[in-house]
C-alpha cells in the first residue's frame, strides 16, 4: 500500500506552506505500510517557539483554504516546542530545533519511503546545522 494521491496533495502543500515560513528541514515519509492510522508524516523544525507557531499556523490556514481540511486534533500549542495537526490522511510535526534533534523522528521512520517534495521544501535541507553555526555554536549543533 502507498500514501493516496489526497495524501501527496495534503503534504505537498503542506510542505510549501512550512517552506514558506522558513521552516528547516522539511522531510516527508510514506508509512501507509507500517502504520494503518495514516499514510503519511510530514516533519519540519524551527530555531524558536514563535516560528514554530507560526510555520503551524501557516499549514493549518493554507490546508484549509486550498484544499478544504481541517485538523481533527492539534496538540502542543501550550509549549509550542512540538505541535502535531493530525488530519487523518497525514501528520504533520512541528518541532523546536532541540526536539527534533532529541527525538530524531528521522531515525524512527528512516526505513520508510521519502516522499518528494516541492523545490523549496527541498531547499530546507541543513538550515538547522546552518542555523545553529551562525549562531555562535562551534559544533554546528543544536543543544
Amino acid at each position: 500500500m502507498t500514501a493516496t494521491d489526497r495524501s501527496i496533495e495534503l503534504v505537498n502543500t503542506a510542505a510549501q506552506a512550512a517552506a514558506d515560513r522558513l521552516a528547516h528541514d522539511i522531510i516527508a515519509y510514506d508509512v501507509s505500510d507500517v502504520l494503518s492510522i495514516t499514510d503519511a508524516f510530514l516533519l519540519a523544525s524551527a530555531p524558536n517557539d514563535r516560528q514554530v507557531k507560526s510555520i503551524v499556523d501557516e499549514i493549518e490556514e493554507r490546508l484549509n483554504k486550498e484544499l478544504g481540511a481541517k485538523p481533527v486534533r492539534r496538540e502542543g500549542d501550550r509549549d509550542a516546542r512540538w505541535i502535531l495537526l493530525d488530519y487523518v490522511d497525514i501528520v504533520v510535526h512541528v518541532q523546536h530545533s532541540e526536539e527534533r534533534v532529541f527525538y530524531a523522528l528521522e531515525r524512527l521512520w528512516k526505513d520508510c519511503p521519502e516522499l518528494p517534495l516541492p523545490e523549496d521544501a527541498l531547499k530546507t535541507r541543513g538550515k538547522a546545522e546552518e542555523h545553529a553555526r551562525l549562531s555562535g555554536d562551534p559544533d554546528g549543533e543544536l543543544s
